[in-house]
């Protein structure tokens, strides 16, 4: 029975370009912007919680209608340049975050596919070797390493390679 591409949605040489000049300008415009923390640094400041976002969002809502009740010891320039800045980061992430489970999905299927054909190709080096045909020993061979036991070649999702 012959596998069935679950992802036939491949990427032209113009597109693969399109896309890899599109991230590389993506880098170039925000790496000077971006910070290296360690894994310290990680602990230190990213205790800014979903609750302290809070925070922070409403003391930036009584700026902007209150601006009399802020605090004078706050540099509210800078206070707001931190806000729209994590902000914009803020929904980067979530576009970035979107077409990262996409990029995966699509990975995911592409490597099932490659797989199930993977198989269909060990199945019938095995029946060519079983008929005699020469040429195909060292194939099997070759191939058979990555499989344990000895049950047939299996197409059921979540199973690892099984035949020999």
């Amino acid at each position: 029975m012959p596998f069935v591409n679950l992802n036939s949605k491949h990427f032209t040489p113009e597109e693969k370009t399109a896309v890899l000049n599109a991230l590389a300008a993506m880098e170039a415009a925000l790496t000077p912007k971006l910070s290296a923390l360690t894994p310290q640094e990680r602990m230190l400041y990213g205790s800014v919680n979903e609750q302290n976002k809070l925070v922070i969002n409403k003391v930036n809502d009584f700026y902007d209608t209150q601006s009399s009740l802020a605090s004078p010891d706050v540099d509210w320039v800078e206070f707001k340049k931190d806000f729209d800045s994590r902000s914009f980061l803020q929904g980067l992430l979530m576009r970035l975050d979107n077409l990262k489970i996409g990029l995966d999905s699509s990975k995911i299927l592409h490597d099932w596919d490659n797989y199930q054909a993977a198989l269909t190709d060990y199945d019938y080096t095995k029946y060519k070797v079983a008929s005699g045909m020469g040429g195909f020993e060292a194939k099997v061979s070759e191939l058979k390493q990555f499989f344990k036991g000895g049950g047939p070649a299996t197409s059921q999702p979540d199973s690892g390679p099984k035949s020999e």
